[in-house]
């Protein structure tokens, strides 16, 4: 019996065995440790250097030196006219706001823009006073009620208009639409005479009433293509909603689909409005060239800063096409605060919309 060794001895060598084959295995170079650093180009691999030129890099520089380009061309445009207007300003005896003729061209130059401002803004606003009504309901027409294979060549048709030279409108205007605009001259002088805008013993026919009609043709595609991309970018779920809570389709559009749409109709305006203002040879072929300060639409007549630029400038001399360009330079300002207020009351409405959300 004492040959038979004993369990609690060779389990004493077993576990000691054991231990010390663990920490020999432990410390040896065939087994790794998790403390052992991570290959390179792994998950914890230390970030490569960022690229001193990248896709990215490129194309902003690309965007900042074309926004710098457009100031840059405004900056440009505004310093020319400046120029070559001060020398024709500094020869007028009459005050350029206020005088309502134009005789740069005489030994004692005067010349104003009181005529041409005022038929501008007539013409202009009757343009729009016409247009941006039928152009908001083609627009949603299009977009709400009219079937699909009705809207697209419509509104295909509709953007065509945008591409006639604007000449073609003015030998339409002058030739085809000046008789039915004569007669409806008369019906409104014969019912509404006593209206000082409507007026007047005549003669009618070229008046600024049809210069405005013929702005607001020129500008219904304007209107209307804007206008049209606007309505379709109104979320459905806010048309669903409405219509859900028992709305009609006019009820779900006046409150759902317009007041999404404001700040980009607004912009539809001041764009249509800004070509309104810059147009030429249309209200140069149909308007009837007086230089009297009336508000009356009716009477033959009428002027504007850019038909005037365009009836005077190859007759004119130095002083001439001094006081041709610093009415355009008046011009160029008016449409910059024009866009600088439509863009503010775009942002202003952004910002409410922005904020409510």
């Amino acid at each position: 019996m004492g040959d038979i060794p004993s369990r609690s001895a060779n389990a004493t060598a077993g576990d000691l065995g054991v231990t010390s084959g663990h920490s020999s295995g432990a410390g040896s170079g065939a087994s790794p440790s998790r403390y052992e650093e991570p290959p390179i180009g792994g998950g914890g691999a230390a970030l490569p250097k960022k690229a001193r030129f990248s896709m990215e890099t490129g194309f902003r520089g690309i965007s900042t030196a074309a926004g710098a380009m457009v100031l840059v061309i405004i900056i440009a445009i505004a310093v020319f006219l400046i120029s070559k207007a001060i020398p024709a300003l500094d020869k007028n005896t009459v005050n350029f706001f206020t005088y309502n003729r134009w005789a740069p061209n005489a030994d004692a130059p005067a010349f104003g823009i009181a005529v041409l401002a005022l038929g501008t803004l007539l013409s202009s606003v009757i343009a729009l006073v016409v247009a941006v009504p039928i152009a908001l309901a083609i627009a949603l027409f299009l977009t709400h009620y009219a079937p699909r294979r009705l809207a697209t060549p419509l509104g295909f048709v509709i953007d065509l208009l945008a591409a006639v030279p604007s000449v073609v409108f003015g030998l339409w205007g002058r030739d085809v639409l000046q008789e039915p605009v004569r007669d409806f001259s008369v019906w409104l002088n014969h019912y509404f005479g006593w209206i000082p805008i409507f007026g007047g013993e005549g003669p009618f026919g070229q008046s600024i009433m049809l210069g405005g009609l013929v702005l607001a043709i020129m500008v219904l595609p304007i209107v209307t293509s804007l206008s049209r991309e606007v309505f379709q970018q109104t979320p459905g779920m806010n048309e669903e909603a409405a219509l859900a809570l028992g709305a009609t389709k006019w009820e779900m559009v006046r409150i759902a689909v317009l007041p999404y749409g404001k700040p980009g109709v607004i912009a539809a305006v001041m764009l249509g409005l800004g070509r309104a203002l810059g147009e030429t040879i249309a209200l140069a072929l149909t308007l009837g060239i007086t230089w009297e300060i009336s508000f009356n639409l009716i009477q033959t007549g009428g002027n504007s800063i850019a038909a005037n630029i365009a009836n005077s400038f190859g007759e004119a001399n130095d002083t001439g096409r001094g006081a041709l360009i610093a009415s355009g330079l008046l011009l160029f300002a008016i449409t910059l605060v024009v866009n600088m207020t439509a863009r503010a009351i775009i942002y202003r409405r952004r910002e409410f919309r922005d904020s409510a959300a």
